[in-house]
């Protein structure tokens, strides 16, 4: 499947707390529990989908920064071309995560987009590489608002995830969910229960897929194919370290075994085990397992 894949790209930095609320003491030495990483959800959908085995054309836009020059070296280290790689800002974006270690997987994100929200990318470049894709991931950041139109008039299957809204009709977020054929989001700041959430959504808009993050409760989501709303528990096979890129481990896998054909639900039972064993590694953009690894879960473990 040939993914073209647009959004941010950053360099992540992993902090291990005791628990939080985090009290104030002068230092403390948690010894291997600071990681520096490539990260970013246009980075993670990138690798997660490259290592399930897609082809992979991804777009984004860097600094002319040493964290630039980082981040160029990891694409060519894992193998994703930087044809479609802006080098733009002055600065690249950078993020810090505090996160707690444990099952609970509580984490809380700082990230630093310097002034990409005010760029815009070169439209007619990019032109070929969405005409050429199966699926185009556009990741809700400003730059991508330009390319919606253009993928939808191609015709390609879009995917987004918006992340965080309280508002079906949230003014930053419209744009992504009114040409989404796939709209993945969490539950972390719903107004209402899930489900009212859900029903709201499907109704002002037309994805055939709206899926919600429920967390450590697993997922809720909406086929409009068959009218239906499934709900799965999380994928409890332990060993968890960071829930950092859980969510982006999530969307990859659904968008990947969904477009090669599982049904709507298998494909999320899938995406629920793959995003279960990504979370035994820390980074965002790391720890991303094979289609095979996956298929060893699937065989075994049944969900309630």
């Amino acid at each position: 499947m040939k993914y073209f894949v647009s959004g941010l790209v950053n360099v992540e930095t992993n902090l291990r707390i005791r628990s939080f609320p985090v009290a104030y003491y002068p230092i403390d030495y948690p010894f291997f529990g600071i990681t520096s990483s490539i990260s970013g959800v246009g980075y993670n959908i990138s690798v997660a989908a490259k290592t399930l085995g897609n082809d992979i054309t991804f777009s984004t836009i860097i600094g002319k920064d040493i964290e630039a020059r980082r981040i160029l070296h990891k694409l060519d280290e894992i193998g994703i071309s930087r044809e479609y790689v802006f080098d733009a800002l002055d600065c690249t974006p950078v993020s810090i995560i505090l996160y707690e270690p444990g099952e609970g997987g509580r984490r809380q994100i700082y990230c630093d987009l310097k002034n990409i929200q005010d760029m815009s990318i070169d439209t007619e470049r990019v032109k070929n590489a969405i005409n050429s894709a199966d699926i185009c991931v556009l990741c809700n950041i400003n730059f991508n608002r330009a390319l919606l139109p253009i993928a939808k008039a191609a015709g390609k299957t879009i995917a987004t995830d918006v992340h965080v809204i309280s508002d079906v009709y949230d003014p930053f977020n419209r744009d992504f969910m009114e040409h989404a054929d796939i709209l993945f989001l969490s539950d972390e700041d719903l107004p209402v229960r899930p489900e009212q959430f859900l029903t709201d959504l499907k109704n002002a808009y037309k994805a055939k897929i709206i899926v919600i993050g429920l967390g450590s409760e697993g997922v809720i989501f909406y086929e409009r194919a068959t009218d239906t709303i499934h709900r799965l528990p999380v994928c409890a096979i332990g060993g968890v370290a960071n829930t950092v890129g859980a969510g982006d481990a999530l969307f990859t896998a659904f968008t990947h075994y969904y477009t090669n054909g599982c049904s709507a639900l298998e494909a999320m039972k899938r995406a629920e085990i793959f995003a279960a064993l990504k979370i035994r590694h820390t980074g965002g953009g790391a720890g991303f397992p094979s289609e095979q690894e996956v298929q060893d879960i699937y065989a075994n473990y049944e969900f309630k």
